[in-house]
């Protein structure tokens, strides 16, 4: 049976979603707790993997149960087993069978993490694979009257006020299909071509802005270079001819800034609706990235 999870966290306790030895995780602490669950490894395939201090709440990730499972869990029953052994194992209370010993994760860690829904869903369902977009809110507050320290780990403190019209007409020719490799993060043997089918600024509430993303997949730091870059405009440092010439460039470019990873989260990954359309998009994926036109998500 494959299992789809829908999954929210606060990136602060987390060295990032992808599993690493000897850090803290969201990958590593979901797969100890569902290997507690069916008393052997899990491997989960998630849609976007976030960086260290990234937040999500609409991330999702698929695993496949083991058939062999000594212990058989219906999806209907996982999300409230899951949230018990997933504190249990946050909190340093409990050792998955991967572990020697508890991984100490930093305090708060247990109320950081949790699994919203685990549904059922066609073989042909893939994470990653399948999705057709994903959607990233960066926030900014921009102004020192609307600092508030309650949240100020899901933004980013500008110290200067930004035109959000300026970065909207800067964005204009970020829109579309292009290699984004001056705002991503090189790695060896991926391409950088992407489609940005939305980057654009608002003004949601005096001194705050929200900058909504959207593209069919991202590169290495491409979100918080391209939200980097943006200010730079906003701040009237740097004009639109800019923004062009360093995607013309196609390769990384030192002058855009990265945005700092707080201010961002994963709020939603786009999907078919059928098995036959959801086969038929990982099919579409795939052969991009064999073919080196797509790289792996970040």
């Amino acid at each position: 049976m494959r299992i789809r999870l829908d999954i929210r966290y606060d990136g602060m306790p987390f060295h990032g979603w992808a599993a690493q030895p000897g850090l803290p995780t969201v990958q590593g602490a979901l797969q100890s707790a569902l290997a507690v669950i069916f008393r052997q490894p899990v491997d989960l395939t998630v849609a976007g993997r976030t960086d260290a201090g990234v937040h999500a709440t609409g991330q999702v990730a698929h695993f496949t149960a083991p058939e062999s499972a000594d212990c058989v869990v219906p999806p209907e029953s996982l999300v409230p087993r899951l949230g018990a052994v997933l504190r249990a194992v946050l909190s340093g209370n409990l050792t998955s069978p991967l572990e020697d010993s508890p991984l100490a994760y930093p305090p708060g860690a247990a109320d950081a993490l949790v699994v919203t829904a685990a549904t059922a869903v066609p073989e042909s369902f893939d994470a990653r694979f399948s999705a057709l977009a994903r959607h990233y809110v960066y926030r900014i507050v921009d102004d020192v009257a609307a600092r508030n320290p309650l949240t100020r780990n899901w933004c980013w403190w500008y110290p200067t006020p930004l035109d959000p019209d300026a970065m909207n007409a800067g964005a204009t020719v970020l829109l579309g299909e292009h290699d984004f490799a001056a705002f991503c993060k090189p790695r060896e043997g991926a391409t950088t071509i992407r489609t940005l089918q939305q980057l654009e600024t608002r003004r949601i509430a005096p001194g705050t802005l929200e900058i909504r993303v959207r593209a069919d997949a991202f590169c290495h730091s491409m979100v918080r270079s391209l939200v980097g870059a943006l200010t730079e405009v906003g701040r009237a440092k740097r004009d639109t001819a800019w923004l062009a010439g360093a995607l013309a460039a196609k390769v990384r470019v030192p002058e855009i800034p990265v945005a700092p990873a707080l201010g961002l989260t994963l709020t939603q990954v786009d999907y078919p609706q059928t098995a036959a359309e959801l086969l038929a998009r990982q099919q579409t994926t795939r052969s991009r990235r064999d073919c080196g036109c797509q790289p792996e998500d970040s």
